[in-house]
This record gives structure tokens, sequence and C-alpha cells, in this order.
């Protein structure tokens, strides 16, 4: 797809790849280092993903992980998340893989995570 801004992506901005995907760094990250893994491919969202484009964005996602942590050892943990759909936030439908590194007393209560993302329901 010609308008889409993850198929038509700079090289210069691909900080790592593989057959299948590539990774980059999030244009208005919300942690020092949050990065995009994308599926080469165009496809909206992780449910189009094939089995091995699943794996090869896994193999990223582990890679950036380990690079992340040897570059900044105040990093302590790490959210990996996704968006499909405009009700659940996606603005840009190609999918991408947010990894996104925590460190230690960056939120007043990380308890429950990803949760949060719905107001009043992450709490347990």
């Amino acid at each position: 797809m010609t308008d889409c801004l993850f198929c038509t992506i700079d090289a210069a901005r691909i900080i790592a790849s593989n057959e299948l995907a590539y990774a980059i760094r999030d244009g208005f990250p919300v942690t020092e280092g949050h990065t995009l893994i994308i599926p080469k491919r165009h496809t909206e969202n992780y449910f189009g993903l094939s089995e091995d484009e699943v794996l090869a964005c896994d193999a990223l996602i582990r890679e950036l992980r380990d690079d992340l942590r040897e570059r900044d050892p105040s990093i302590a943990g790490f959210n990996i998340g996704m968006n499909a759909g405009e009700v659940a936030g996606q603005t840009i439908f190609h999918c991408h893989i947010h990894l996104i590194p925590r460190r230690e007393g960056d939120v007043q209560e990380p308890r429950g995570g990803v949760r949060h993302l719905i107001p009043g329901k992450g709490s347990y």
C-alpha cells in the first residue's frame, strides 16, 4: 500500500529486521527505548499475520529486549502490546507491536499494567 506509513517507511529508521519483519523506534515514545515491531507485509492487525510472521515478530521482540537491557540496565520490565481495531485505539492500520521498556518508579502504581487501558478497570 503506497499510502501506508509502515509500507513506505524510510529505511534509515529501521534498527533491526529479519526476512518478514522490521523494527523502528516509536515516533512518539511513552518511555525511552519504546520500539515498534512491524511485519513487512501489509496486514491490518495481529489477527491477519501468518504463523511465520508471528514467529518473525517474536524473534525481533526478543532480540530487541536483550539489546535494550544490555544498553540500559535501569530497564526492569516491559509492556508488549498492540491495538487491533479502531475501538481498541488503533490509528495506523498496519499491524505493529509495541515493546515498551519499564523502569522502577516510572509510574506510581504499576500493578495491573495493561489492564489500566480501560479506565477504572485495572485494579483487582
